[in-house]
């Protein structure tokens, strides 16, 4: 399961039996910490979850900054809450990426914000796959 976690929101995406096409599945609001797990239980047990893949948002120079250590926190709760192991994957301009493609389908970016949210874990799972593809 693909997450791109921000502070208000967290976009998850998860992807075909083959590991191949990862694809948006919702947009989670955050509340509380409690509220997210028992949201992300339930996708855990529908789509049979074994790995959490969360974008980590390095600096431009490639250093890890505040917001990074702000998601390595969380995704490391989730990742002990969930029992799943969690890998990281740099997740930088996958915002501006998932905006383009809304530009692409004439949709608004500031008014479809949880959809670029879905759209960027589906690119940051997707070059998880990829990766892992290529490493075998």
């Amino acid at each position: 399961m693909g997450l791109d976690v921000g502070s208000k929101r967290i976009g998850v995406a998860g992807c075909d039996g083959t590991g191949l096409i990862a694809t948006g599945l919702t947009t989670i609001k955050r509340t509380s910490f409690e509220q997210d797990v028992s949201q992300f239980r339930e996708l855990v047990e529908q789509r049979d979850v074994q790995v959490l893949v969360v974008g980590l948002p390095y600096s431009m120079n490639g250093t890890l900054g505040f917001q990074a250590r702000q998601v390595q926190k969380y995704a490391r709760r989730l990742s002990a809450a969930l029992q799943l192991p969690v890998e990281y994957v740099d997740e930088r301009l996958t915002s501006f990426e998932a905006e383009q493609l809304l530009h692409a389908e004439k949709l608004s970016p500031s008014r479809h914000k949880a959809l670029i949210d879905r759209k960027a874990a589906a690119i940051i799972l997707q070059q998880w796959l990829d990766t892992r593809r290529s490493n075998r």
